[in-house]
């Protein structure tokens, strides 16, 4: 048994004081109940007045789908004041963790709240109700029937707060005191509730105009939920006050025209023209118009300008969520907003989505991540209480839909929708408490959907009591217009001119719609993009990449110093000593040193970096080391980001394990901060599948539905080496099959001065393109893939790198390829002494580069054999978009050398691994192979 400890020696954390109370209560009953250095402890705390037996313990329970409170034995009766004030508290406690379960959310009342308390839950009885009791502020003046009514009207409305999870005291005892305070009301003047109910009426009236005049037009309406237009508003104003100056908004398709049109102030007679299809056809897609975005400067009914943008989103609900939290941060960077005080953003989410969807809990883990960190997101729930035709008890297990945020520190609002002063004091709070702590907080607003999922949808199918309560219900523009004419804050006349002049602006709009065209493709950039272009790319403008010797140089010994007195880990002490030879020229750079050398000098001229990703301030394989941990205190220092004063800011950052969420944030952070360079490795290339939505609706596709451009660079370690079938494949056929009209750049490099070319081309180019770089692994130290100091002084970025032989007349054969096969078949070549191969390195795989491919070619006799080889399997790699896009426009078709097809990347083994990419070599260089595969191989060629 182990040994007793002195509870004195050691003060009870906050996280045991629950153990503590259960302990001291126990002793209070009979002292030997407890062991002995306890019943010193507790002989040794001050006296109590009057101090009594506590109140019998309480334990949660399910009623109705709710926990609510149960007595766990008799209780007791009034005592002393000591022991009633304890049972008062813990009165007090039960409403703070348990009263947002009994509050009215429901607006179709559906939901039914837990079961009130009982004083008799509480060792209290209704005599007690007059007798003086100490508040939550520690007033002892009020009654306890004062108290009671005071938490009821606080906790169990139409607005509750779950506070249980937050242990943070400071955090819960200022919400805790704000809402108290104010009884969770919020009394708004008579020109705020006119112009909420102006809101709520123009969205409704969006809605139904849309509905007549675009018969079975798809909107993804609102209704049902228009007290969300209100929230925005409301939220918009607040937030202003606070000083904020820019708001991005994320959100998926319902309710989007709404929000265009209502709150960020997109040109109706703009989404009417959309609706008639008016589009000039051009070599652009486009995208529906519930996936636009728009941004416009507002000003506020206070006369504050700010800027409001929604950020376009694709059907994939919550996969804009990171990236607007991305573009947030970018914005704070841009204008040093390090409080994170004046760039706000603001998620809307689907009850559904939000617990359903793994993203979410990836940027809720995000949130408090110093390389992550906006000052926090406010989240609104757009609480439908059904996903498509599925209903909450089928979608999460969770009590509400806010589930996946308990996670974080943060309050979760839940407020009856059509409440519109509730909805009001739930902006307040999570504003406030935003701006206040710098965290996320969500307020979770219930509604309905009074519309199938889209408007050609019968929602009864699936939900027949619900829909026939919403077909009975009034809209929630009836209902507030009636309050306020009720209580003498607007007039019926008043409400009509409300509404008849907002038709009349829906009417001229739609008119003016008939003459509108609506521009689909790219349009001219601007302000801070003036300076960048979309569109196709011309090689004839490809800019200078190459540096000055003695810049190169003196970046080179920038980042090999350390400040005096810094530990440099031993091991890593001789790796600075080697980058600085390489600076001087005394031995070749490798990859680690190219890549330092291209960031330093961008950063010497200005530009800001920011490299993210998995363990990249080391680098996964050991390679990089752009941060330095002082071996005896373990103080990171990064040599970049002290290179000169007034150079670009250098930010290098491991990202949490994340391949989706992280990569959207990047690729947010690049929409605004085209002048930077911006780069997201991965650990392995392989994991980047796990984004391939990003990939797929985002980063590919971004310029062509939306016209935004990026210059994001992935980093993905790529290469058949025997690591098996997850650490061998970027799926580089992935890329290339989504590669058109210029969208992207896709390379496989084969040395560190390509390498510092090809990152430099990024940011000096007037072009913005992401950079997909099929990075090395082995090559980081392979002795060949080296180069010169001076090859970053002269030239610049090749797309193809031809064979420099001495007699082009002995050439045979020529293999084209791409990447770290490249040194295996020079080595094969060289012990072979296969003296008429020559070797072809296509660098960049896309844009093709037929013309520079010709000319390689070109350089040998006619009828020369030509083969692509590739380490990956036929049915994966380059092979198939090459045969496309480059075998027609050579001389003779080209002949595949690779792995047979296989549904896996790469093989388990390496002893097969070793032995199938020997075969692959000699067979790329000419030697003979079995019947039996060559037949095979070529039969799955031309299959494919």
């Amino acid at each position: 048994m182990p040994a007793q400890t002195d509870p004195l020696a050691t003060p009870p954390s906050p996280t045991n004081l629950s153990f503590v109370e259960n302990l001291y209560y126990a002793w209070l009953r009979d002292p030997s109940a407890v062991d002995a250095p306890w019943r010193a402890y507790f002989e040794n705390l001050p006296p109590a007045p009057g101090a009594a037996p506590p109140p019998e313990a309480f334990e949660p329970r399910r009623a109705n789908g709710h926990a609510a409170l149960t007595a766990a034995g008799p209780s007791a009766g009034a005592g002393p004041d000591a022991a009633f004030q304890a049972k008062v508290d813990r009165l007090v406690q039960a409403y703070r963790e348990y009263g947002h379960l009994r509050a009215r959310l429901d607006p179709l009342g559906l939901v039914r709240p837990a079961e009130p308390f009982t004083l008799e839950q509480f060792g209290l009885s209704p005599s007690d109700l007059d007798r003086p009791s100490s508040d939550p502020e520690g007033r002892g003046d009020r009654t306890l029937r004062d108290l009671v009514s005071r938490l009821e009207e606080t906790y169990c409305r139409t607005l509750g707060v779950e506070l249980a999870h937050i242990h943070d005291q400071d955090l819960r005892g200022w919400l805790e005191a704000r809402m108290e305070r104010t009884r969770n009301r919020l009394p708004l003047a008579p020109g705020v509730k006119k112009l909420l109910l102006e809101k709520i009426l123009q969205a409704e009236s969006l809605e139904q105009f849309l509905g007549t005049r675009f018969l079975g037009a798809k909107r993804f309406s609102v209704e049902g939920a228009e007290g969300f237009l209100a929230l925005l508003e409301f939220l918009v104003d607040r937030a202003t006050g606070h000083g904020v100056r820019n708001v991005v908004i994320g959100m998926a398709h319902r309710g989007r025209l709404n929000v265009l049109a209502n709150i960020v102030g997109k040109p109706l007679e703009q989404i009417f023209a959309e609706f008639r299809d008016n589009a000039i056809i051009n070599a652009a897609g486009g995208d529906v118009k519930y996936h636009l975005g728009y941004s416009s400067d507002r000003e506020t009914p206070d006369g504050v300008l700010v800027h409001l943008s929604l950020s376009f989103n694709p059907s994939h609900l919550e996969w804009i969520d990171p990236v607007v939290q991305g573009r947030v941060r970018a914005k704070q960077d841009r204008y040093q907003d390090f409080d994170r005080l004046r760039s706000l953003p603001v998620l809307v989410h689907g009850d559904a989505a939000f617990a359903g969807q793994g993203i979410v809990a990836e940027i809720l883990n995000m949130s408090q991540l110093e390389g992550y960190a906006v000052g926090g997101t406010i989240h609104v729930i757009v609480n439908n209480q059904v996903g498509f035709t599925t209903a909450p008890r089928d979608a999460r297990s969770t009590t509400y839909a806010t589930g996946p945020a308990r996670m974080l520190q943060i309050p979760l609002i839940h407020v009856n929708g059509e409440d519109i002063e509730a909805v009001a004091q739930a902006v307040l709070l999570a504003v406030d408490f935003r701006m206040r702590f710098h965290h996320d907080v969500v307020i979770d607003l219930w509604g309905y959907r009074r519309h199938g999922h889209n408007e050609g949808d019968e929602p009864s199918f699936t939900q027949p009591v619900m829909y026939r309560t919403i077909a009975r219900k009034p809209t929630l523009r009836a209902e507030y217009a009636e309050q306020l004419v009720k209580e003498g804050t607007a007039t019926p006349a008043e409400v009509e001119a409300m509404a008849t002049g907002y038709r009349r602006r829906l009417e001229a709009a739609y008119q003016a719609s008939a003459k509108l065209a609506v521009q689909a493709g790219a349009q001219a950039m601007t302000g801070f993009w003036k300076r960048y272009r979309g569109g196709l790319l011309d090689p004839r403008e490809e800019p200078r990449t190459a540096v000055k010797l003695d810049v190169v140089r003196h970046a080179a010994e920038a980042v090999t110093q350390v400040p005096q007195g810094f530990a440099v880990h031993p091991k890593l002490q001789k790796v600075l000593e080697a980058r600085a030879e390489m600076g001087r020229g005394a031995r070749p750079l490798d990859w680690g040193m190219g890549e330092a050398l291209a960031i330093a000098t961008l950063a010497l001229d200005g530009t800001r970096i920011r490299l993210v990703g998995q363990d990249v301030r080391r680098g996964t394989f050991s390679h990089r080391h752009a941060v330095l941990f002082d071996y005896s205190t373990g103080v990171p220092y990064t040599p970049l980001a002290h290179l000169r004063e007034g150079q670009g800011t250098v930010e290098v950052r491991d990202s949490l394990l994340s391949e989706a969420a992280a990569l959207g944030y990047e690729y947010g952070y690049s929409l605004e901060m085209p002048e930077a360079l911006t780069i997201w490795e991965a650990q392995f290339g392989d994991f980047v599948n796990a984004a391939q939505v990003i990939l797929d609706q985002f980063l590919a596709s971004g310029e062509a539905k939306w016209n935004r451009l990026s210059g994001l660079v992935l980093l993905l370690p790529h290469g058949m080496e025997g690591q098996g079938p997850e650490h061998s494949s970027a799926r580089l056929e992935r890329f290339l099959e989504l590669s058109v009209d210029d969208n992207w750049r896709v390379v496989n490099l084969t040395t560190p001065a390509q390498y510092f070319h090809a990152l430099r081309r990024q940011v000096v180019s007037p072009w913005r393109k992401p950079l997909v770089v099929m990075s090395p692994k082995s090559l980081l130290r392979h002795p060949r893939a080296v180069s010169s100091i001076e090859e970053l002084a002269q030239g610049g970025f090749q797309p193809v790198i031809a064979d420099p032989v001495e007699d082009p007349g002995e050439i045979t054969r020529v293999v084209l390829c791409s990447g770290k096969v490249y040194y295996d078949l020079v080595a094969a070549r060289e012990a072979s002494t296969a003296r008429h191969v020559a070797l072809v390195r296509v660098e960049e795989l896309y844009p093709v580069h037929h013309e520079a491919i010709r000319d390689a070619v070109a350089r040998f006799r006619p009828g020369v054999e030509i083969v692509w080889a590739q380490e990956e399997p036929a049915n994966m790699g380059a092979w198939d978009y090459v045969d496309l896009h480059l075998s027609p426009r050579l001389p003779r078709p080209l002949e595949l050398v690779s792995r047979p097809p296989s549904a896996s990347p790469a093989v388990g083994s390496m002893t097969r691994h070793k032995l199938e990419q020997e075969q692959l070599v000699r067979q790329a260089l000419g030697e003979p192979m079995p019947r039996t595969q060559r037949a095979e191989t070529r039969a799955a060629a031309q299959e494919r």
